[in-house]
């Protein structure tokens, strides 16, 4: 695997967060946020390329300087949201630590943020990076199928976010995400029911497409997790979060930064970009292959056999986290839920939890 060059601390300019499209375009903005970056001179002229909505908003640009300079950014964040949405501020918070403060210390492709905008009483917060498409970068569709041999490669990448894992020590601020989802209340047992009625449900047998039987999988998944080593995890890391360089393949998408166990990462992901079929013929071999990696990077991973145990029960939060998804387009979900869900059933993961 190709070596990964690290990374600048992005600037942190003390200016308002943008609550819209328009104003995080605004010429005399945006000279106050990427001062840093152009030494000072005042953006002339900004262009609006694309904008991505989903929960949060990418909007890609390009900006002309006043000394001639010129140069392509990418935005995110919640701009133009409702008051429900904009309470998922705090997830754009965690992604803008995760530029100023974890990304440096990486030796992974991640984009290169220039600047982070934080709001910490409000819990909202915007990062501006490089434009990733005009530096030569293609992103993967979260429907795209990958082989095993592309799992291998974005393998290679968590485990170098996962062998970073001493960070933790400092960082309190990076939370056990699935002992938060196993006790969140947003999302009902009634209304997890409902959803998994639905189509996302489709092949799955009833005792994994039951809601009690799940909810109760994650509590136990959770505890657990949280006794064993926790790990620095992505905790979301499917193919709509990967992309692809010339150098080889990176990751994107840090809003749901956490600590846990490694398994937690690396049975979502297989389980996640691999058809069903290619899960089921090679997660073993890839399993096995990741640990390697782990450990040439000097960390002390579990027996084959203790791996595989924890891997299997690990699939759960993938499951869980597509099951209780909405504002994604369906067809992401059902695919996702399904690929985890059978994942599930082939594992037995509930019975390995104690659930019957």
């Amino acid at each position: 695997m190709s070596e990964v060059p690290s990374h600048a601390r992005p600037s942190e300019p003390k200016v308002a967060v943008p609550a819209t499209l328009a104003e995080a375009l605004d010429p005399a903005w945006l000279t106050q946020v990427l001062s840093e970056y152009s030494g000072g001179s005042a953006v002339a002229a900004v262009e609006q390329v694309e904008v991505i909505r989903t929960v949060a908003t990418k909007v890609r640009f390009a900006v002309t300087f006043a000394d001639g300079l010129m140069a392509n950014f990418c935005l995110k964040g919640l701009l133009d949201v409702d008051a429900m949405t904009a309470r998922g501020g705090p997830t754009c918070v965690l992604e803008a630590d995760f530029y100023g403060k974890v990304a440096p210390v990486l030796d992974m492709r991640v984009p290169t943020a220039v600047a982070t905008v934080i709001d910490r009483e409000a819990q909202q917060a915007v990062t501006v990076m490089r434009d990733l498409i005009v530096d030569g970068a293609t992103f993967c569709s979260a429907l795209d199928p990958f082989t095993a041999d592309d799992a291998l490669m974005s393998l290679d990448q968590l485990s170098r976010l996962h062998a970073k894992s001493a960070f933790l020590g400092g960082a309190g601020w990076i939370r056990p995400r699935a002992a938060e989802l196993a006790k969140m209340t947003y999302v009902t047992p009634e209304m997890l029911q409902e959803l998994l009625d639905g189509p996302r449900g489709d092949n799955l047998l009833p005792d994994v497409r039951s809601a009690q039987n799940l909810v109760a999988a994650i509590k136990a998944l959770a505890d657990r997790d949280g006794a064993r080593p926790q790990f620095l995890i992505h905790g979301d890391a499917h193919a709509g979060n990967i992309f692809r360089t010339t150098e080889g393949m990176g990751v994107i998408d840090w809003q749901l930064l956490q600590r846990g166990g490694w398994a937690l990462d690396v049975a979502y992901h297989i389980n996640a970009v691999l058809p069903v079929e290619t899960a089921e013929a090679e997660e073993r071999r890839l399993l096995d292959e990741y640990l390697a990696m782990m450990r040439g990077h000097g960390m002390a991973m579990p027996d084959a056999e203790e791996a595989w145990a924890q891997y299997r029960e690990g699939v759960t939060y993938g499951y869980y986290l597509w099951s209780i998804t909405r504002r994604v387009d369906p067809p992401v979900i059902v695919q996702f839920t399904d690929r985890l869900g059978r994942a599930v059933m082939r594992h037995g993961s509930f019975g390995l939890l104690g659930i019957s």
